[in-house]
């Protein structure tokens, strides 16, 4: 891919028609639950020179349309996918921002994340600190109630918010090419089937160089045994040795995925989703 342009940052957006999760709006029509996501990136976005490319995973004609209503063709790369599911589009993605010279800051995005209108402010000013290698807009409820995130972590201040280390995310993050290029060997293990969770933690190393952990909560607790399995199949070694890969994530949040089971604390989102849905155009 050659481009005389340069970017703040590229976007490979993974869209498809389905609904995994329970959304809090809109739980009956993706279309809609689409659009009042994708409004919300495009607003999170503003003053950003960005580069999107939106990996739409058999999509109906018009989820290609409502990407061109929201953002201007020179920004914009849409590719039309058969059924292709989640692993799939995900190593068309790392493909994508690994092949791309637009920019050295990349942004995997999955279709079911609602933004606040300063986070890829924040993101994009504290990832150009030294000790930052991964970037999450969530703050995942599962930290405070889960022990698998129950570690001593860093904070910091960044412009308007603290941000603090965490052990994993899921699959929508801010990094740089650089550093996905020293990675892409674990990243590209969800497409044979691992978890998330499982290629986060081997990334941080948190909690799988704990022993206590692996020998006592670890075994006993079901799914924390499949995570760390999974874990120890694809990345034996992590376990012992290896850079601690730094993952932060922002304290108050600065998106939630539209899982109502999983919304980000501390946020009134219902408000904001009814303001949003006023302004809502294509899909109504």
């Amino acid at each position: 891919m050659s481009d005389n342009k340069s970017y703040d940052l590229v976007v490979a957006y993974r869209i498809y028609p389905g609904i995994s999760k329970i959304p809090p709006i809109f739980s009956d029509n993706k279309l809609k639950l689409s659009e009042l996501c994708l409004l919300s990136f495009k607003e999170a976005l503003k003053n950003i020179n960005f580069r999107l490319f939106a990996i739409l995973d058999n999509c109906p004609d018009e989820y290609a349309e409502l990407f061109k209503h929201y953002f201007p063709k020179d920004n914009l790369e849409i590719i039309s996918l058969p059924k292709t599911g989640n692993a799939g589009t995900f190593g068309l993605q790392l493909q994508l921002l690994l092949e791309q010279n637009f920019s050295d800051y990349v942004y995997f995005a999955e279709d079911d994340y609602f933004y606040l209108p300063n986070a890829f402010q924040e993101m994009l000013s504290y990832i150009k600190n030294d000790d930052v290698d991964f970037v999450s807009p969530y703050d995942h409820p599962d930290y405070y109630n889960l022990e698998l995130h129950n570690y001593k972590y860093q904070t910091k201040k960044s412009l308007n918010i603290e941000w603090r280390t965490s052990g994993s995310t899921c699959m929508t993050f801010l990094t740089k090419k650089s550093i996905i290029e020293k990675t892409q060997k674990l990243f590209k293990t969800y497409t044979m089937n691992n978890y998330d969770a499982s290629i986060w933690l081997a990334l941080t190393r948190e909690k799988i160089s704990d022993i206590s952990f692996l020998l006592g909560e670890g075994l006993k607790n079901k799914l924390y045994r499949r995570i760390l399995l999974k874990a120890f199949f694809f990345s034996p070694t992590r376990f012992f040795y290896g850079k601690r890969w730094k993952l932060w994530t922002p304290l108050p949040t600065l998106a939630t995925h539209m899982d109502s089971e999983h919304l980000a604390p501390a946020i009134d989102w219902n408000k904001l989703f009814q303001n949003s849905k006023e302004k809502l155009i294509f899909s109504h």
